[in-house]
């Protein structure tokens, strides 16, 4: 109802960003607290970094531009709630930013109705940008990240391929679209290659013990583990997991990726885990290796693959604004349709006819509390 609400206000004032002001405003919709936190800050970390560089050289159109954050609470009702105050009272011509599928959904809902153009960072559920119930693309909504139908693909064909496994067990955050979806692709992908799924279980976001669900998946004795959540939760289920005994590979996601991880899940226990990327720390490319320089010198740590999104999304959006050479929202939305081979430092960028990126993804394997690139795969 709160959605539904938000989307119902927004209506009645949509339009576009004030062409007054002597600033561009840009929405930064994040998890700035909350169950996503880290990644939700990584992000606007980035995209502020992108700004920042994009100002030093004399901004867009002749303005400068402001960043408005927006803490979305790890919830996609204060979503939706953040997306309508920037579209409203803020008056942002453009947003970015949200790592959550079901917070990007609701986010959505709301820049559709306003006519705000909004490019989602790690949102990888196909609903983010494809409405569910007509099935037709939304003309507002696209997303900087590869979506969960190839993620799910390079996960199972890891499992299979890779780790040589032909039995596994599912994992799933019941709470989450991203996880359920993330499952869906990863089981009709693994069955195909001649895997099967032992048993799908399930929990919820804010979950603390799992360990009656991992003694049941530990009698069933699955060669892999599959747990496409998010790192809060993850790093809880892997821990409880080896202290059980079980000693199979556990394998994953993007939500996997945040420092707090290892913290969660320890070092040791999250030995033989793997999980699916954007970005990995060990890339050696000139344009990685600038800007893993310029994050340094900004936030005093290294970027996680959501702060590399959270950047190549706002430079992919200041790219359009100076593309479109206006403020106006339909002028930014083609500009961003005809995105292509856009120099993301998460690699070569082109938003396809249902507004994905199409890109390629990393695998990366956790060894002694550190992640190590495994391997790169195309679409």
């Amino acid at each position: 109802m709160a959605i539904v609400m938000a989307v119902l206000m927004v209506g009645l004032v949509a339009g576009c960003g004030d062409s007054n002001s002597k600033d561009i405003k840009i929405g930064l919709l994040n998890e700035m607290t909350g169950g996503n936190a880290t990644l939700g800050t990584s992000i606007t970390n980035g995209a502020k970094l992108a700004i920042k560089e994009a100002n030093a050289k004399g901004g867009v159109l002749g303005k400068q531009i402001q960043g408005i954050v927006a803490d979305n609470k790890s919830e996609a009702s204060e979503s939706a709630n953040a997306m309508t105050k920037l579209a409203s009272q803020d008056k942002v011509v453009a947003v970015t930013g949200t790592f959550s599928s079901s917070s990007a959904i609701a986010a959505s809902s709301v820049a559709e109705a306003s006519k705000v153009p909004y490019l989602a960072v790690g949102a990888t559920n196909p609903k983010v940008t494809v409405d569910e119930k007509s099935g037709k693309v939304k003309q507002y909504t696209y997303r900087m990240c590869f979506i969960d139908p190839f993620q799910g693909t390079v996960g199972a064909n890891f499992a299979l391929n890779t780790l040589k496994v032909k039995s596994a067990i599912m994992l799933i955050d019941n709470s989450s679209d991203y996880s359920k979806g993330l499952a869906a692709f990863f089981k009709d992908s693994f069955t195909k290659g001649g895997g099967s799924i032992l048993a799908e279980e399930s929990y919820l976001q804010k979950d603390q013990d799992f360990k009656t669900i991992l003694t049941k998946i530990k009698s069933l004795n699955a060669e892999v583990i599959y747990v496409p959540g998010y790192y809060e939760e993850v790093g809880k289920i892997v821990k409880q997991a080896r202290e059980l005994g079980i000693t199979a590979p556990i394998l994953g996601g993007d939500g996997w990726d945040s420092p707090k991880l290892v913290e969660l899940g320890t070092a040791e226990a999250l030995n033989n885990t793997y999980f699916t990327n954007h970005y990995s720390v060990e890339d050696t490319s000139p344009a990685c290796k600038t800007f893993v320089e310029a994050y340094k010198k900004e936030y005093g740590q290294m970027p996680d693959a959501m702060a590399v999104l959270g950047y190549d999304a706002a430079n992919a959006l200041i790219d359009a604004i100076k593309r479109a050479n206006s403020l106006e929202p339909d002028k930014i939305r083609a500009a961003l349709s005809e995105t292509k081979d856009f120099p993301a430092i998460t690699g070569s960028t082109t938003l396809n006819a249902t507004h994905d990126a199409v890109k390629s993804a990393v695998i990366i394997e956790m060894k002694d509390g550190k992640q190590v690139f495994k391997a790169s795969v195309k679409p």
